[in-house]
């Protein structure tokens, strides 16, 4: 059989697994009884719930007699990790753009990666049906992208195709629209290389994905090199080291659709999955028992954000997961990092892990996992990795792109130049100012939340890693500081009322706090002790019922992310199966002030 491997890249939210569904829904009508979901790639339920895609996952369609892989990649440059080990199982890539908002930052990054490794680029401007949509102009600024990122002349020559994913629509003509995605089908048969084929030469994998099944065990996912392999046959797993261990395929299988399909023997140029190799781990090579050789290893860029994570040691410890000793604790990270490439994990002490990754979104999903999965777990705020480059200090820096309406774009300039940020770009569209920043990361710690109320939350930002530069100094990245229980107990509406001009809160009446707990944002730039367990005293004159009339501004709702980029360097999120609760490190306010 003839195979094509292909990536899907884009930024998030350009239709990337929506381009998938319709591919899928046009050739599963073959007769192969799968339903399509909507956002069937979308597997993960974080996933589903954000609309976003965080791990990589491959498919595979059948076309004209050629089954065409196609893997389906993240576009947060969080998930960083994911997309470089994905580029290699594939020969070409589907690039996709919106027709309205052109390539953006993570666009950037995946495409960088796609055009050093060579893979040859199909460029599909989706959403063209979208009113403000300026398909040409896009083309336009993709061609610059590509040639900014060096690409060479033979993949600057690409193919463009015009679709609305959303409809099942893909045509290579404007004024010439078509109802399905044949047209699409056809440029990749006749645009991407199809992979070299030598089945009669020693079997070679290299591992660039695991799965984990209740019944079979560690699968191993990756293509097909050259050689093939039945099932129950041996081979040898050569270790990172270089050492081999001899183990046995229970069972390969291939993709077609959404489905696994088990297979009696697989071969070059197939992605496939193999179970049986139970001690695998990415990057490792699956080879021929008789002539063993291993391919390069997978290298992953390094990660850039750290947090140090403990075991819950809040007075309310214990009393909402099932998961809660450090024991438990350094087993699951110990598993995330099996299959989670671009994580760290360090010791520090018996019951500290620092825990590093490729950014805060990549840390906050793991935590979400986690939490869900019934694990307490308390961490600390997300601090920067810096490097020694020259004997001088450097820090990881983002480029930063932000969409506000006209009239928010001098405040928003203004904040992040007294953060360090360095204005590369600024350009006028329409009512909406675009610009483009070098910032330092740790800059943007805790500013989205106030981009957001300064832009009265109509501000889109994206940002991507951008390499290391000098470290730029220090500067404040929080104005307020926190307001922190005194005492114990229950909070009453009448105490929350009583301190509102002193601040924001972040609990509701009924909340049970403890001392020590942070329970909203002073107005001013100190913490403040504050008592939310006091209750009015009542008499034969004031009776209960004048409560009623207390007027409350709404509680701040923080969720995982916010409390994350909210939290200073004395203070903790403790984050259970059942709440997100903000805290000092030091709970007694005597202890706090020594």
């Amino acid at each position: 059989m003839e195979y094509r491997n292909i990536a899907i890249i884009a930024h998030v939210d350009h239709g990337k697994t929506t381009l998938v569904d319709g591919m899928l829904t046009q050739t599963m009508e073959l007769g192969h009884g799968q339903e399509i979901a909507e956002r069937a790639m979308d597997s993960n339920v974080l996933e589903r719930e954000r609309g976003i895609t965080i791990l990589s996952k491959n498919t595979a369609v059948e076309y004209g007699g050629v089954k065409i892989n196609i893997v389906d990649t993240p576009g947060h440059a969080d998930f960083g990790g994911e997309v470089e080990r994905v580029l290699g199982m594939v020969d070409g890539c589907l690039l996709l753009v919106d027709a309205a908002e052109g390539p953006m930052p993570q666009t950037r990054f995946v495409l960088r990666k796609a055009l050093q490794l060579g893979l040859k680029p199909i460029v599909v401007v989706n959403k063209i049906d979208r009113q403000d949509a300026r398909p040409e102009e896009v083309v336009d600024l993709t061609f610059d992208l590509m040639a900014e990122l060096g690409a060479s002349d033979e993949q600057l020559d690409f193919p463009i195709l015009y679709a609305v994913a959303r409809e099942g629509k893909a045509y290579g003509d404007l004024d010439d629209p078509q109802d399905d995605m044949q047209e699409l089908f056809e440029t990749i048969l006749w645009q991407i290389p199809a992979p070299e084929v030598a089945l009669e030469e020693p079997f070679q994998m290299v591992v660039a994905n695991l799965d984990y099944s209740d019944y079979l065990g560690r699968i191993v996912v990756g293509r097909v090199r050259r050689g093939r392999v039945r099932r129950g046959e041996s081979v040898n797993l050569i270790h990172k080291d270089g050492t081999m261990t001899r183990t046995r395929v229970a069972q390969p299988f291939t993709h077609l659709g959404l489905k696994r399909i088990e297979a009696e023997e697989v071969g070059a140029g197939d992605i496939v999955a193999l179970s049986g190799i139970e001690d695998a781990q990415i990057g490792e090579t699956v080879a021929d028992l008789e002539d063993p050789k291993a391919l390069p290893i997978i290298t992953v860029d390094e990660p850039t954000v750290s947090m140090v994570f403990q075991p819950n040691t809040s007075p309310f410890a214990g009393k909402e997961g099932k998961y809660v000793t450090s024991r438990h604790l350094a087993d699951r990270l110990r598993r995330e990092v099996q299959t989670n490439v671009s994580l760290r994990v360090e010791e520090l002490k018996p019951d500290e892990f620092q825990v590093s990754g490729r950014g805060e979104l990549h840390l906050s999903i793991l935590l979400e996992t986690m939490r869900r999965e019934g694990y307490e777990v308390q961490v600390s705020a997300p601090e920067v990795i810096t490097r020694e480059i020259d004997g001088k200090k450097h820090e990881p820096v983002e480029h930063l792109v932000i969409d506000v309406p006209e009239e928010f774009a001098s405040s928003v300039i203004g904040v992040l130049s007294s953060r360090r940020g360095n204005l590369l770009n600024m350009e006028m569209q329409g009512s909406r100012t675009r610009v483009e920043f070098r910032i330092p990361s740790r800059a943007l710690f805790g500013f989205r939340t106030q981009f957001l109320s300064m832009t009265q939350g109509t501000g889109i930002m994206n940002h991507v890693f951008d390499g290391y530069a000098p470290w730029a100094g220090e500067f404040k990245t929080r104005q307020n500081g926190s307001l922190v229980a005194s005492e114990a107990g229950s909070a009453f509406a009448y105490s929350i009322w009583k301190l509102q001009d002193r601040g924001s809160f972040f609990i509701t009446p009924a909340t049970e706090v403890y001392v020590g707990m942070v329970v909203g944002e002073h107005a001013r730039e100190q913490d403040l002790n504050v008592n939310v367990c006091k209750n009015k005293k009542l008499t034969n004159v004031r009776s209960a019922g004048a409560d009623d009339a207390l007027n409350l501004t709404p509680p701040r709702k923080m969720s995982l992310e916010d409390a994350l980029e909210y939290i200073g360097g004395d203070e903790l999120v403790e984050i259970t199966p059942a709440s997100i609760r903000l805290r000092k490190k030091v709970l007694e306010p005597g202890m706090r002030k020594k």
